[in-house]
């Protein structure tokens, strides 16, 4: 039990006191904001949208009837849904379409107990959550996407929206790949077939997920639509963690070959890789013909915590006061989360040549940056030189101007909004 603190600029935001199960490393419950107010811990990281602001957009969710008949449901067998709220004006034929993150699931134990939270299960789905940051309605928060129809797919499969199979004994359905199917097909109906512009975004494994689908999404529309991709706090990195082994990948191994994911997975992959490999978006984006931008931190707080240095690499602890707060590394420690930052430009450095593409890679201690309205558009948003995070992402999408923003290693920033864990 403690304390979330996200470190900006301008001071200490006091998130809450955290009261908070672990599965395989995965929070699966609550946050208490200000003693009374609850909230999802995914809130920390950008995953969740639930309102602790009044003023915040509050959008219903609509359950895809038609999907049970196409086997697409949740991992307990509920229908899969999404939060859609309509564009308007300049943006009535533009769609930005998130998939939403929080996880993985890779054993029996895991999906069974994920399936009775609202990432397995739409019986536990919130009713209405709060569009922030990139699905803003308010120009003065979002300004190039504002009034788009921006759409956020629920997720409840727990393999990044690529699963393909079951298990009859565990009453397990492992559906992902055609949730995103029918959700697609769904809105297609609903408009999105008219659209002029389309971006398909993503968050932690829904940022996965945006790199998984990304060339599906685009062939859904003509040739004369704009269709791009972004993915923030996506770039899963196949990493060594501190004990010299593959947490993740291990970790991944059980996602892949438990969920029926090397079904899904890309041929342009499979083709040269094992299935596991192919989960890793470094091994995905080089192939990718869509336009897709790349939003992540180089120091993602995430992997840190649960790729670097996760329990079974660290079971002395030695990283625990490292990993939930960057002012108490060593110079070790900070030498071996530089090794880290540079394997990640390492594995964008041909992606981002492309002209087509876009990077943002900040050197901040964080997770998911476009669903927060702090990070996404404010007054003391992270910067790279001069430039936002929803600047660079509109000028990049509106072909304004080339992105390539790579920030200088830390401790160089002073504008980024650091997460703290106590």
């Amino acid at each position: 039990m403690g304390g979330i603190f996200p470190i900006g600029l301008c001071g200490v935001f006091v998130v809450g006191l955290v009261l908070s199960t672990i599965v395989n490393g995965f929070e699966l419950d609550e946050l208490f904001f200000n003693g009374t107010e609850v909230l999802d811990l995914d809130s920390v990281y950008g995953v969740s949208a639930n309102a602790a602001n009044l003023n915040q957009l509050m959008v219903g969710l609509t359950l895809i009837h038609g999907a049970a008949a196409k086997g697409a449901v949740c991992l307990d067998g509920t229908l899969p849904g999404y939060h859609f709220h309509r564009g308007y004006g300049s943006g009535a034929n533009s769609w930005l379409v998130e998939l939403e993150g929080g996880g993985w699931c890779n054993n029996l134990r895991s999906c069974i107990y994920r399936k009775k939270t609202r990432r397995g299960s739409s019986t536990y789905m919130e009713k209405q959550i709060a569009f922030t940051g990139i699905l803003s309605n308010k120009a003065q928060e979002n300004p190039d996407f504002f009034n788009w129809n921006r759409v956020k797919v629920r997720y409840c499969d727990g393999a990044s929206f690529a699963g393909e199979g079951e298990n009859k004994v565990a009453r397990l359905k492992f559906r992902g790949q055609r949730i995103y199917r029918a959700a697609m097909d769904d809105l297609m109906s609903k408009g999105m077939r008219q659209a002029n512009r389309a971006l398909l975004s993503g968050c932690s494994a829904g940022g996965l997920a945006a790199i998984l689908h990304c060339d599906d999404f685009r062939s859904l529309f003509p040739r004369n639509t704009k269709v791009k991709c972004l993915s923030d706090a996506g770039l899963f990195m196949d990493a060594i963690d501190v004990a010299g082994g593959h947490s993740l990948r291990s970790f991944f191994q059980g996602v892949v070959s438990l969920q029926g994911v090397q079904k899904t997975l890309p041929r342009s992959c499979t083709s040269r890789l094992d299935p596991t490999s192919c989960f890793f978006p470094q091994n995905l984006i080089n192939h990718i013909s869509t336009p897709m931008f790349i939003l992540n931190a180089a120091y993602d707080s995430w992997q840190v915590q649960e790729s670097l240095a996760p329990k079974t690499a660290d079971p002395t602890g030695n990283w625990n006061d490292c990993k939930f707060n960057h002012a108490h590394c060593s110079a070790s420690q900070i030498q071996f989360l530089q090794t880290f930052r540079n394997r990640m430009l390492n594995a964008v450095k041909f992606f981002g040549a492309e002209r087509q593409n876009g990077l943002f890679i900040n050197s901040c201690f964080a997770h998911c940056q476009s669903e927060r309205q702090d990070t996404w558009f404010s007054d003391n948003s992270p910067l790279i030189g001069n430039k936002g995070i929803a600047l660079a992402v509109g000028d990049w999408y509106f072909d304004r101007s080339s992105i390539k923003k790579i920030d200088c290693p830390y401790p160089c920033d002073r504008t980024c909004h650091n997460l703290v864990f106590r």
